[in-house]
């Protein structure tokens, strides 16, 4: 069977910047940081921040009638908000997804610690009577993309991705790949988290990789800029719909170009490199094609410098003159579910022709010598590269073109 082109019809981002399309798009492109101090866990843990979604009622996206006996974890509602948006966003029914072979791929770092530990103090409080069986099948991330199907009432096979904080970028493209292949005809896909409890906070800050205060939390995250430190860690979901190229629904970007590589031998964001390399192999696109780089960039003092190395083995002296962004100053890391929201933020970007800023970025770093701003430009363009890095060395990239 010849392999189809496959674009996406429609997206659902649920962020601390917004939530929704518009709601999003108009978020993203303040120069303005969701990150704050998080208050809601003990006070003798310590200091947090984060970039957090205020007030998120999933009554507004889904019957809760619908919703698992017992409840669903924050990062299973998050992801049924985001197909719900997504289907939306294409002008699809549940109906008409149905009639379709389709698929739910999700991409989650981490379980629900929340679950899992409250869980475990009942048992610790109340013995076998605190036993809760619910938690076996809400708090592993496989039952996200189950929960979607069912509560949506679609007829959909399942599959969850974790890959670290490429599982969003990665479930995206596995699900493009199944459609290329003709396995599915329709997939909504993307990434999901909610991190934001007591495990894996304290793991992460204890890693460096949130910091250990909370003292001016909205100028934390920097990402590239000279005076960075470490990222921080957020919450949120996007998915989006795929479609085939005889898909009568008008098409936002095609997805041009996907892989995926680890690093080798400790060589942090090695395996970005082959990543990009491979991206744009499978696109058939060269270095000189790419427009604009939608960076991981989250915050880290080595690990962006690392990035940027990746980068300048691709580019070369080129790399300066590619306009780059990184939203992680915005709203902030959300892991597995990061790397969709950039998808997102790109597929807004090529239709409006206006790149987000860089939130934070005032001073340039020379070790990170990419073509930042800390505002909005007006930059027409087609073609996108994103770029995803996470814990235990993966890695994926993806290049998107504007649909004309």
């Amino acid at each position: 069977m010849k392999r189809r082109r496959v674009k996406i019809t429609g997206i659902g981002p649920v962020t601390p910047a917004g939530i929704g399309r518009e709601a999003f798009w108009e978020g993203i492109l303040e120069p303005v940081s969701r990150v704050r101090p998080y208050r809601k866990l003990e006070d003798e843990l310590g200091p947090f921040v984060a970039a957090y979604i205020d007030r998120f009622d999933i009554g507004r996206f889904v019957d809760r009638k619908k919703l698992p006996h017992g409840g669903a974890a924050r990062h299973t509602l998050f992801a049924l908000a985001g197909a719900v948006l997504a289907l939306a966003d294409a002008g699809l029914s549940v109906e008409e997804a149905s009639e379709k072979a389709a698929a739910v791929f999700t991409g989650t770092s981490v379980m629900d610690f929340e679950g899992i530990t409250r869980g475990t103090q009942s048992v610790f409080n109340r013995g076998v009577r605190g036993v809760q069986p619910r938690l076996i099948f809400s708090t592993h991330v496989a039952s996200i993309a189950t929960t979607v199907v069912s509560a949506l009432g679609l007829q959909a096979k399942t599959m969850a991705v974790q890959s670290s904080c490429c599982g969003g970028l990665d479930a995206i493209g596995f699900a493009a790949e199944a459609i290329a292949s003709g396995e599915i005809d329709l997939a909504i896909c993307g990434g999901t988290e909610s991190p934001l409890f007591k495990h894996p906070l304290l793991e992460l800050r204890g890693a460096g990789l949130t910091p250990p205060t909370s003292e001016r939390a909205s100028e934390i995250g920097r990402p590239f800029d000279l005076w960075r430190t470490t990222g921080v860690v957020a919450e949120g979901a996007c998915m989006v719909v795929l479609e085939p190229e005889e898909s009568p629904r008008k098409g936002m970007s095609w997805v041009r170009g996907y892989a995926y590589a680890q690093d080798e031998n400790g060589d942090l964001c090695g395996g970005l490199g082959v990543a990009i390399r491979h991206a744009l192999a499978n696109a058939q696109l060269r270095p000189r094609d790419v427009e604009v780089i939608n960076a991981w960039g989250p915050g880290h003092r080595i690990i962006d410098a690392a990035e940027v190395r990746a980068l300048a083995g691709i580019f070369q002296e080129g790399l300066e003159e590619v306009p780059a962004v990184s939203i992680k100053g915005a709203v902030g890391n959300a892991l597995a579910a990061a790397p969709a929201i950039q998808v997102a933020s790109a597929v807004l970007a090529q239709a409006e022709g206006v790149i987000p800023p860089t939130v934070n970025w005032r001073h340039p770093d020379p070790e990170c010598a990419l073509n930042l701003s800390g505002l909005p430009r007006v930059v027409a363009h087609d073609v996108t590269l994103i770029d995803s890095h996470g814990l235990s060395g993966m890695n994926s990239s993806m290049v998107l073109e504007r649909c004309t």
